[in-house]
């Protein structure tokens, strides 16, 4: 039986996990969504400097496995989409930097896949769509509002209309749209730089900005403070300071 997660990690540790269904143009699954959520499980006891989400074939993820759903009753799709809920949660609350590398269409569960990581790398052949209401069911309410506004995340749920990549762009979902032949270099130069700096300090800064914007300035303040305090007592601090003007 293929595997509906892969996981590669380089030589600098570096971790790919890739979603691994083509044939079903990598719909989500029960399967897939416990792979990612063991996944994760595994990236936080193992560590790993970074990681990459990334899919295999041309299509991201077409939404939820809608074949899988066919016989079940309602406890079993409920049970399913909270499995799907716990995979998403997962990878957004992983301590490492995560990047969705998109390449394709990111319909539904995809877009969730992608919007969970802390930002997204994309071709010009991405695309993200959330037609959940139009198929009689609700998702992908939570994480697109918050990165794009309730009007834009409201026309893209209502009529269940395309973003394009471009667009994606212009719209802060996307952060980098990189050309096919370029994406290589351009993975290989964000992992070199993320690998040399202090993972210490990488983890808390994510740390910072996610329950920052939890907080009202005060605590968001508060929050940086600490970890501040925690950076100054933490030997790659200073080990990073001395290497500065040599």
């Amino acid at each position: 039986m293929t595997e509906p997660l892969l996981w590669e990690a380089d030589a600098q540790g570096v971790v790919t996990l890739t979603l691994n269904r083509p044939a079903q143009r990598n719909a989500l699954n029960l399967a897939l969504a416990v792979a990612i959520g063991g996944a994760c499980r595994r990236l936080r006891a193992e560590g790993a400097p970074l990681v990459f989400v990334r899919a295999a074939g041309p299509v991201f993820c077409a939404g939820a496995d809608l074949k899988e759903r066919q016989g079940m009753d309602d406890d079993a799709i409920r049970a399913r989409r909270i499995k799907g809920f716990a995979a998403y949660d997962a990878l957004e609350a992983l301590p490492m930097p995560v990047i969705a590398v998109v390449e394709g269409p990111a319909v539904g569960s995809g877009a969730e896949i992608a919007a969970a990581c802390d930002f997204i790398i994309a071709t010009p052949a991405a695309s993200f769509r959330t037609p959940e209401a139009l198929w009689g069911t609700v998702g992908a309410t939570q994480r697109l509002p918050r990165v794009l506004g309730k009007r834009l995340a409201k026309d893209l749920m209502l009529t269940g209309r395309s973003l394009s990549a471009e667009e994606a762009l212009a719209h802060g979902l996307v952060t980098r749209l990189v050309a096919p032949e370029a994406l290589a270099a351009t993975l290989a130069e964000i992992a070199a730089t993320i690998v040399k700096a202090p993972p210490a300090a990488l983890r808390m800064a994510k740390r910072c900005i996610e329950e920052g914007l939890a907080r009202d300035q005060r605590g968001a303040m508060a929050t940086e403070l600490l970890a501040i305090e925690e950076s100054l007592a933490n030997a790659e601090w200073k080990q990073a300071m001395a290497g500065f003007g040599r």
